[in-house]
């Protein structure tokens, strides 16, 4: 496994700053971490959704929201965002937080992901150009159908995804003011 060089931002439970580690120690050790999920909606209240690319260090080939990473120091999230939009899928929109929360999962190669994950909501009409570092695959999806298949075929997505579409979904439908029905 190769070091990222990349690191995140070691915050306690209130997202204050406690320090800066290296992002695959910062996996390794299971710490918590600033993190941010990117969900992108078009007009008729379809889901941008990409599948990780298969070099990925963790949760390869797994579904997830349009874009997630981590702010640098000193970045906020809303520029960390819309840095990264650029850098994975190739749009450059507006990213507007909606909510935040904390989870852990363990994963694949004795990792675990402890983040503290701030959610936002962008829109685009577009897929935007694939990074194939980051990403294999871009599409649209209605979310009721997104759903009901997280729920039959969970293995096929990320846990922060799961997590966001199925614990924090009236967060979402709030936010977006539709009327879907929850599963």
């Amino acid at each position: 496994m190769i070091k990222s060089l990349e690191n995140v931002v070691l915050v306690n439970e209130f997202d204050e700053p406690i320090g800066l580690m290296e992002k695959l120690e910062a996996h390794e050790k299971g710490l918590l971490h600033r993190a941010f999920s990117v969900l992108v909606f078009n007009e008729n209240h379809e889901m941008l959704i990409q599948k990780r690319a298969d070099s990925k260090y963790h949760s390869a080939g797994l579904w997830s929201n349009a874009c997630c990473s981590h702010p640098r120091e000193n970045e906020s999230i809303t520029e960390a965002a819309k840095r990264r939009m650029v850098e994975e899928i190739g749009l450059e929109t507006d990213c507007h937080p909606v909510f935040h929360f904390i989870y852990k999962a363990e994963l694949e190669n004795n990792l675990t992901e402890y983040e503290f994950d701030h959610v936002l909501i962008a829109h685009s009409e577009i897929k935007g150009i694939i990074n194939p570092d980051e990403v294999s695959e871009m599409k649209f999806v209605q979310i009721d159908y997104l759903r009901m298949d997280m729920i039959l075929h969970p293995e096929k997505y990320t846990e922060w995804f799961k997590i966001i579409m199925l614990k924090h979904y009236y967060k979402l439908t709030e936010f977006l003011d539709l009327n879907i029905l929850r599963v």
